[in-house]
């Protein structure tokens, strides 16, 4: 199965307010495009996607990741991140698309053969997610070509997607010992530690390095690193 992938990116002025404890004013929008660049080089490298899809109101973004090979459309509804990702998803499908995931913009060390083993294991089910590495966001939501994206992101999305009924696509250390009920999870994806890791806090940052980042991400840290010393 061959995938389009939506990768929702606010303006860049706008991006990574959580990181204001790490980066100031002038380095966050850097960063939040450097996550992008190397989250869509990564998507598209990966052979399961066919396109990426970015939908983003930003004039720079718009046109580096267009550089990429990205396809690029206005947030239109301009009605937050998930109006814009139902708004992309509905632009995808006109054109021809199929299958589609939802994909977060802030992963920087994003491997394209973890990213393949996601999708090989959701496209087994009408709707699917996976959840980020602190275990109560979602870093990925997909769709078959005959289902509706209905992308729930934003605070505890882990709980909102699966409530919604979509299957969760479970991994190494997500906790899973809570009440989810072993019918509506699949223990299929491991290894995919890349595929997780968004960046929201310095923390999330430093735990992206450790996994190894892309060259745009690697290179707005080291202009960080010299700015704090």
């Amino acid at each position: 199965m061959q995938w389009t992938l939506l990768v929702p990116l606010k303006p860049l002025a706008e991006a990574k307010s959580r990181l204001a404890d790490t980066a100031d004013d002038g380095l966050r929008p850097g960063l939040a495009l450097a996550f992008a660049q190397d989250t869509v080089a990564a998507a598209l490298a990966c052979p399961a996607v066919r396109d990426v899809v970015v939908v983003t109101d930003d004039a720079l973004a718009a046109r580096e990741l267009a550089a990429q090979g990205a396809s690029v459309v206005p947030d239109g509804p301009r009605a937050g991140l998930n109006a814009a990702l139902a708004h992309a998803a509905s632009e995808a499908r006109a054109r021809g698309a199929g299958a589609l995931a939802a994909l977060n913009a802030d992963l920087p060390a994003l491997r394209p053969r973890e990213l393949a083993r996601v999708l090989e294991c959701a496209a087994a089910f009408p709707r699917a997610f996976l959840a980020d590495a602190a275990g109560t966001g979602t870093t990925l939501l997909s769709a078959a070509p005959d289902r509706e994206l209905r992308p729930l992101f934003g605070p505890d999305s882990r709980t909102r997607h699966r409530a919604s009924g979509a299957v969760e696509l479970l991994a190494d250390p997500v906790d899973s010992t809570d009440s989810t009920d072993s019918t509506d999870a699949v223990d299929s994806v491991d290894s995919v530690d890349s595929v997780r890791q968004d960046v929201d806090t310095g923390e999330d940052l430093r735990a992206a390095l450790a996994l190894g980042v892309g060259a745009h991400t690697a290179a707005a840290a080291a202009r960080l690193l010299m700015a704090e010393q």
